[in-house]
């Protein structure tokens, strides 16, 4: 039987302590969460423990900051996606990446995934974009690096797309002049 409440009567009555509703919010969401949350990180632990950390967040009272403004599934996909970036920064991401391919070793010939990658890490492609803003580079890790949609990189970034659009082309135009 399915819950026929909004999501903010739900996320309403999660804030006053109702377990019921917030199960019903939990089985609503959290399988969508973590399919989006794989896209981003291939780990399945942690997206797993990100998605806990989230809702276990909204019942500890952070159900209470939804103010009804936009739509609920954006406002708990921005807090899962920060929490994996949190999560990412914590646990050195580039170890984890360097574990993973690893498991690619033994080729004669490193992948095209593996050259870029290494161009990313240690060629000017990488010091090109440590010199970016943190705005321009969250905004090229998410529209490049992840794929994401600017509509999707509003989302997760907390910004207009319009904003999302103008700092791809002016990160776009500063690498360019620093790799040439």
């Amino acid at each position: 039987m399915s819950d026929t409440r909004s999501d903010a009567d739900l996320l309403a009555l999660t804030a006053a302590g109702d377990r019921a509703a917030f199960e019903a919010f939990y089985r609503r969401h959290a399988a969508w969460l973590v399919l989006r949350l794989r896209h981003r990180c291939a780990d399945e632990a942690l997206v797993d423990d990100v998605v806990q950390e989230t809702f276990l967040d909204l019942w500890r009272g952070g159900a209470a900051r939804y103010r009804e403004r936009g739509d609920v599934a954006g406002w708990l996909w921005r807090i899962g996606s920060r929490r994996l970036l949190d999560a990412l920064r914590r646990h050195g991401s580039r170890d984890r990446l360097a574990r993973l391919l690893g498991r690619f070793r033994g080729r004669d010939e490193p992948s095209a995934e593996d050259q870029v990658l290494y161009g990313v890490e240690h060629g000017d492609l990488a010091g090109a974009l440590d010199r970016l803003s943190p705005e321009l580079r969250a905004v090229v890790q998410a529209t490049v690096l992840d794929g994401f949609s600017t509509a999707e990189a509003a989302v997760l970034l907390g910004i207009p797309p319009g904003t999302v659009k103008t700092r791809a082309m002016r990160a776009r135009r500063q690498l360019r002049q620093e790799l040439t």
